[in-house]
């Protein structure tokens, strides 16, 4: 039985974490690795814009996975230390 009670709320978990992990980062990766870093950073925020873009449409299934791909980009880039969080 799902906890959730529509996709619309599941959702909004999704864009509530990854808003205040966006808005809590900041990059600190070596200089020479820096362009990429912000390249990645960006693509996450596309993708976060995505998901935003079809959760509006009603498009649930495309809207999780823009959603998870973003976050799986930032978690990978807190896993390997290239950006630092300071979560409140």
């Amino acid at each position: 039985m799902s906890t959730w009670r529509s996709d619309e709320e599941r959702l909004s978990k999704y864009f509530n974490y990854v808003e205040r992990l966006m808005k809590s980062m900041s990059v600190k990766s070596p200089e020479f690795l820096k362009d990429k870093v912000e390249m990645i950073v960006d693509n996450a925020k596309r993708y976060y814009e995505d998901a935003k873009y079809y959760m509006k449409l009603r498009d649930y299934a495309t809207s999780y996975i823009c959603i998870a791909y973003c976050e799986g980009l930032l978690d990978a880039l807190k896993l390997l230390n290239l950006v630092e969080v300071t979560e409140s």
